[in-house]
């Protein structure tokens, strides 16, 4: 399960995500970030979405063991239909068939029970995980653009990657000037663990 739409769904929600702080001057000074590039560039993010893919392949690997099981039982359930209806055998027997089969068939009812449950409740506890995990990111970054934009004594903070109701830029416009994406995002990664050779580390973003 990848976490990285349910995430932009959330980041595209908070619209212009702004912070003001008290000013200095009367004059406004204003930064831009991409909120969205480093909300997916940074290293937590992805470690989240690996862990969650990780969680969701165990979920439904004892998902798929769960309708194995009942797949089994609904066959065995089919041949003790098929022995109550056979006449070749005694009645007894065909009774005996048909009381086991009567017996299968709410084992199978329970089951089918117990694995709609397992799904309800393995969605749920994914979407509780990755919503805290999703919280616990953007508060992060909202932290370093506060400490940034106080520091270089900004206003406030627009989110350059916005988007409207309609699905439209909210900033049509920029000079590219104030923006503190790369600068975030760098300082984001900076903290990144040491990776294996097979794993690239998120290379700091050279300032153009």
């Amino acid at each position: 399960m990848n976490m990285k739409p349910i995430f932009r769904k959330t980041v595209a929600a908070i619209g212009i995500f702004s912070l003001f702080i008290c000013a200095a001057h009367a004059q406004p000074k204003i930064a831009l970030i991409d909120l969205k590039k480093v909300f997916d560039s940074y290293y937590k993010t992805k470690q989240a979405d690996a862990n969650i893919k990780d969680e969701a392949t165990d979920l439904e690997k004892q998902r798929q063991e769960m309708l194995a099981d009942f797949k089994k039982g609904e066959a065995d359930w089919k041949k003790l239909i098929d022995k109550s209806n056979d006449q070749a055998i005694t009645a007894e027997e065909r009774a005996s068939s048909k009381q086991s089969a009567e017996k299968q068939l709410v084992e199978l009812k329970g089951l089918e029970q117990t694995v709609a449950r397992f799904e309800q409740s393995s969605r749920a506890k994914l979407e509780e995980k990755m919503r805290r995990k999703r919280d616990a990111i953007l508060q992060e970054i909202r932290d370093i653009i506060s400490s940034k934009a106080k520091a270089a004594g900004y206003t406030m903070v627009l989110d350059s990657a916005a988007m409207s109701r309609n699905d439209t830029p909210v900033l049509m416009y920029s000079s590219g000037e104030n923006d503190i994406t790369d600068s975030v995002l760098n300082q984001l990664n900076a903290s990144a663990p040491p990776l294996s050779k097979t794993e690239e580390k998120p290379k700091a973003v050279e300032k153009k």
